[in-house]
């Protein structure tokens, strides 16, 4: 009975040190990069703003759409940033919905 006891209790102090071990910084920084590495970033070259309001129509817009993490819209330049996960979404489908709202969006290289 006594070895019993000695043999579960290095079975458990195992597993919680395996615990212990797997929320680490090192294994937290690691799901960070995973984490980065799901994510684009696309710019978009955006049609028809004509006042300082219509780039709060397009981040709505952008951000509506699942996967969409982050939008940056620039009124000044007509353009947005976009940080989304390529697993869930696509650069086109963010695109069309600022499209569906009056300001036709395409990917651009900015």
């Amino acid at each position: 009975m006594n070895k019993l006891l000695i043999a579960l209790s290095v079975v458990v102090a195992l597993g919680v040190a395996g615990a212990i071990a797997m929320n680490t910084p090192q294994n937290a920084h690691a799901d960070t990069l995973v984490a980065e590495a799901a994510e684009q970033t696309q710019s978009f070259a955006i049609e028809n703003m004509t006042c300082a309001t219509c780039p709060i129509t397009v981040r709505k817009a952008m951000e509506r759409v699942d996967g969409v993490q982050s939008v940056k819209v620039d009124y000044d330049t007509k353009t947005a940033v976009v940080v989304f996960d390529p697993a869930i979404t696509t650069a086109k489908a963010i695109g069309d919905a600022s499209t569906g709202v009056g300001y036709p969006a395409k990917p651009s290289s900015k």
